[in-house]
């Protein structure tokens, strides 16, 4: 186990957030309904996860036997284990919907119908409810039955044509990025909604949640630029195509900066601190649209001074010279660094497996009525019966669900 300088922080069952009294049933699967109902959870919302006897997929993806990402992006959540394949677990549901805010879920398109739970069933029960149902494409559309996985999404929405160098393959990001873009906007939706229900009279509705729109409507103005020039955007690796210098570079260590001059004068203070101030005048860098058109020349002389000096040298260095710089880290980095360490971007939190466990901060930080990490992901079904009790279900009706396996987990 790696060392950690890290601040140890406990967990807080005892503070209250923004959104205590909120109550959300999380049907959904993997990234993007954790990613959404984690941070609505940050800021008090009681997430009652409703899980499959086998565990949300979260809980396995595991690192030397350790289901870190459950442990993410469950905290401040509880479990509810049930087989939905069972009618009475989904009687169990509508049970629980009229004293819920929020219905999250993320079958493919007419799932939910099959199982009795559609919309128009849960907003009869409950016409205060939002229900949130993503998917890979859109509850409609002629892709809508399609498997909905992220990678395909980042594939399909323009992102990955961008990425990567010109003289390789599209490059689909090294992790989960359209899920967590369509969890952010999630949260934002949820937020949204419920400010409906809460100003105008109480009507509930559906948000229509596919990872595709999210992604691309990130992806800047790609579909107008076509129109107009009737080119796509190439693939540049690390260079913008609207602002040079740009890059990544390599320093003398192996390790890399980013470093970016977008604007005249940063540009014109680059090239004097690196001993070049003839590069102000030179017609191949004079202007932006110059420095864009021969970004490669232009990268190949900052290339050379860098390479001559550590990382560490040359953050120091451009920081002096009042240029826009910044060290490519990599996670052994960020666990070390000072910013990181005392904003608590990142902090040590217990844990029964790993001793500590280190976590993201809460994000976005209020600075009246901050969120909290209360508790940490729990055990599967480990909130069952505390759950069941509020909507009727005695001892003896708990013990028969569990024996008809309706209700399962731990608990």
């Amino acid at each position: 186990m790696v060392s950690s300088k890290l601040h140890q922080r406990d967990y807080r069952p005892e503070m209250h957030g923004t959104l205590d009294g909120l109550r959300i049933l999380d049907l959904s699967r993997l990234f993007a309904g954790n990613v959404c109902t984690q941070m609505l959870a940050d800021f008090g919302a009681e997430v009652i996860k409703v899980e499959p006897p086998e565990g949300d997929t979260l809980r396995a993806w595991k690192t030397e036997g350790v289901s870190t990402h459950w442990k993410v992006y469950a905290r401040n959540k509880k479990s509810l284990c049930l087989n939905l394949r069972n009618p009475q677990a989904c009687e169990i549901i509508k049970a629980l919907v009229p004293s819920s805010d929020m219905f999250i879920e993320s079958f493919r398109p007419g799932v939910l119908e099959k199982m009795g739970l559609d919309p128009d069933t849960l907003l009869k029960l409950n016409p205060r409810l939002v229900v949130m149902r993503i998917s890979g494409w859109g509850q409609d559309g002629p892709y809508s039955q399609r498997p909905g996985f992220g990678t395909v999404v980042e594939g399909i929405s323009g992102f990955a044509a961008i990425n990567g160098f010109a003289d390789r393959e599209p490059v689909l990001p090294p992790m989960y990025l359209a899920d967590g873009i369509a969890g952010i906007y999630g949260a934002s939706a949820a937020m949204i909604a419920l400010r409906e229900v809460e100003l105008k009279g109480g009507q509930g509705q559906v948000i229509d949640l596919p990872l595709l729109d999210p992604l691309f409507s990130i992806l800047g103005p790609q579909s107008a630029n076509y129109r107009l020039t009737g080119k796509v955007k190439p693939r540049t690796g690390s260079r913008s195509t609207n602002s040079a210098p740009r890059n990544a570079y390599r320093c003398r260590d192996g390790r890399y900066v980013s470093l970016s001059a977008s604007i005249q004068k940063m540009a014109e203070r680059l090239f004097r601190s690196i001993g070049r101030p003839d590069l102000i005048d030179d017609p191949r860098f004079r202007t932006n649209a110059d420095r864009v058109r021969n970004a490669e020349e232009l990268d190949a002389i900052i290339g050379v001074f860098i390479a001559e000096r550590t990382q560490a040298e040359n953050v120091a260095f451009f920081e002096a010279a009042e240029v826009t710089i910044g060290p490519i880290y990599d996670t052994s980095q960020i666990l070390d660094d000072p910013h990181f360490i005392a904003r608590e971007v990142v902090s040590d939190y217990p844990d029964p497996d790993m001793g500590v466990l280190p976590m993201h901060h809460v994000v976005p930080r209020l600075e009246r009525t901050p969120g909290s990490i209360r508790t940490p992901a729990p055990r599967l079904g480990e909130h069952n019966r505390v759950v069941l009790s509020e909507i009727g279900i005695d001892d003896a009706r708990y013990a028969d669900l569990v024996a008809s396996k309706v209700v399962c987990g731990n608990a």
